[in-house]
C-alpha cells in the first residue's frame, strides 16, 4: 500500500539503500558484509488498520527501556495510523502466562521520565509453542522484542517458527544490553547513561579515599564478559588508578601484580581509587565457581569479586602490618534503574522509529541498531554469533594504561591470544554470511509477502 508516512517526501529511504559493517578496509581487501539501511520506505506492506502490534521486554534492567516503549507506540500511532498495541507482560512468559495492557500514546506519554520498565521484565520463560500458538490466537502481526543477545536469539527462534507456520507477522528486535557486549552495533542503548551514572560513584570513592590515610576506593561496575562500563568510566573520571575489565587478566602477588602497584600509589599519593568490572578476576576465584551454578537466562552467576578483592587487599595490607581505610561502592542496580538522559533519549529514539519503519514495510527476522553512524536491519543471528569485548590490543585501553599509569599485567601470552582473537573478528567481519539461508529470508520477500 502507499505509504502513509507523516514525514516529506524528500525522507524516503531507497529500499536498495546499504550499510557497510566495515568502514575502514583495504584497498584490496574484501568489500565485507552489509546491511540494509533503515528509514521509511515510500510503499509499506501492513494497512495500518490491520496492524494487531505487541511489545515485549526481557532480561535485566537499562535505562531506556521505557523510552524504546513509548517511541515504538508514538512512532505506530503518529506515523502510520496503528490503534491496535499490546504490551506484553513479565519477559517471555507474558505471551502465555500473564495479561497483556493495551498502549496508546497517552498512556505512554510520560514514561520515559521513569526508570525500568513499565510492561515488567524476567528471564527465561521463553517457550516456542506456546509463545507462537499465543501471537496466532490474539491474531498479532507484528512483534517487537527488547532484550540482550539472550532474547534476541529467542526473537530468532520464534522468526523461525512464525515461517514454518507460514504466519503474515513481522518480528523486529531492539537490542539492548547495559555491557554494551553486543556485536556489529556501535553501542548499546542504556550505555551512556550507565557511564554517566557511574561517574557517581567513582566521585564519591574518591571523596573517602581523599579523606582518609592510605584510602582505597574500590568500585564495582557491571560488565559480566564485557568491561566496556568499567572502561569507559574510567577514561571519563580520570579520578582512577586501576581499573580491572574480564578482558584483561591480572594477578595479586609478586613484581608487577595488583598488590605492588597499591602500595607504590599509597606512597604517592596517599590514596587511590580502583575501578573493577563484575565479571573480572572469575579464574583466580575459580575454585568456588561451581557452586554457584546459572541463572534463568544461562548465564554463569559470577562470585562477588569486589567483596573478594576487598577482603585480599585488607588480608596483604594487614599482613604486612600497614593501616589503610578502604571503601567498597557498588552502584549497580542503582544504575540499572535510573531513567536515560538525553543522549539516550535520543538514541531509543531513532532506534524505535527505525524497527516501527522496518516492520511496517514488511521486513522481519532482524534487530534494528547503529552500524558506523548509521541505522540499519541486522539479521538476529548476526548479533548473537559473539560478544563484544574490550579490545586490549588497540589504541582505546592504551589510553586509559596511559591515564591511570597502571601496569598492563598481561604476560606476551595473553596480547599474542589478544591478536589472534582481534584477527578472527575481523575475519568474521569480513566473511560471506554464516548462516546464508536466514540472511536470503530477511533480505528478500517470501511466499507470504512479509520480506
Amino acid at each position: 500500500c502507499q505509504i502513509k508516512y507523516v514525514g516529506c517526501r524528500q525522507y524516503f529511504v531507497d529500499p536498495d539503500d546499504t550499510v557497510c559493517q566495515k568502514i575502514v578496509v583495504h584497498k584490496d581487501g574484501p568489500r565485507g558484509n552489509h546491511f540494509r539501511r533503515a528509514g521509511p520506505r515510500q510503499r509499506v506492506y501492513f494497512e495500518p488498520d490491520e496492524v494487531h502490534a505487541c511489545i515485549v521486554t526481557c532480561g535485566g534492567l537499562c535505562p531506556g527501556l521505557n523510552t524504546v516503549i513509548r517511541e515504538i507506540v508514538c512512532g505506530l500511532s503518529d506515523m502510520y495510523g496503528v490503534t491496535k498495541i499490546l504490551g506484553i507482560q513479565g519477559g517471555y512468559r507474558g505471551f502465555y502466562a500473564r495479561n497483556t495492557i493495551d498502549l496508546t500514546p497517552k498512556s505512554v506519554n510520560d514514561i520515559h521520565k521513569r526508570g525500568g520498565t513499565i510492561l515488567g521484565s524476567s528471564r527465561g520463560g521463553h517457550d516456542t509453542m506456546k509463545i507462537v500458538d499465543s501471537i496466532q490466537y490474539r491474531g498479532i502481526n507484528q512483534v517487537y522484542v527488547i532484550g540482550g543477545d539472550g532474547s534476541q536469539r529467542g526473537a530468532g527462534v520464534i522468526f523461525e517458527e512464525v515461517r514454518k507456520r507460514g504466519l503474515k507477522v513481522a518480528v523486529a528486535g531492539i537490542p539492548k544490553t547495559i555491557d554494551n557486549d553486543i556485536p556489529v552495533i556501535d553501542k548499546s542503548f542504556g550505555f551512556d547513561s550507565a557511564v554517566e551514572e557511574a561517574q557517581r560513584a567513582i566521585n564519591a570513592a574518591h571523596v573517602e579515599a581523599g579523606s582518609a590515610d592510605n584510602g582505597i576506593g574500590l568500585v564495582k561496575l557491571m560488565g559480566r564478559y564485557s568491561g566496556f562500563i568499567a572502561h569507559y568510566a574510567t577514561l571519563a573520571s580520570r579520578d582512577v588508578d586501576c581499573c580491572l575489565i574480564p578482558e584483561s587478566p591480572f594477578y595479586l602477588e609478586g613484581e608487577g601484580g595488583l598488590f605492588k602497584y597499591i602500595e607504590k600509589r599509597l606512597k604517592e599519593n596517599g590514596h587511590m581509587v580502583i575501578v573493577v568490572a563484575e565479571g573480572a578476576g572469575q579464574k583466580l576465584i575459580a575454585e568456588n565457581m561451581k557452586e554457584m551454578g546459572q541463572d534463568a537466562s544461562g548465564n554463569a552467576l559470577l562470585l562477588d569479586v569486589g567483596l573478594w578483592l576487598s577482603q585480599k587487599i585488607n588480608e596483604h595490607f594487614k599482613k604486612n602490618k600497614t593501616t589503610i581505610n578502604l571503601k567498597y561502592i557498588d552502584p549497580t542496580y542503582m544504575i540499572r534503574a535510573i531513567p536515560s538522559n538525553a543522549s539516550d533519549n535520543v538514541y531509543c529514539t531513532l532506534l524505535a522509529h527505525s524497527v516501527v519503519h522496518g516492520a511496517m514495510a514488511g521486513y522481519t527476522g532482524f534487530t534494528v541498531g547503529q552500524v558506523n553512524g548509521r541505522h540499519c536491519y541486522i539479521p538476529f543471528y548476526r548479533i548473537t554469533e559473539k560478544q563484544n569485548k574490550v579490545s586490549i590490543t588497540d589504541r582505546m585501553w592504551a589510553r586509559l594504561l596511559s591515564s591511570t599509569n597502571q601496569p598492563s599485567f598481561l604476560s606476551k601470552q595473553d596480547v599474542d591470544d589478544a591478536k589472534v582473537e582481534d584477527e578472527r573478528t575481523a575475519k568474521l567481519l569480513d566473511g560471506s554470511p554464516s548462516n546464508p539461508k536466514v540472511e536470503d529470508k530477511v533480505a528478500s520477500s517470501n511466499s507470504n509477502g512479509v520480506k
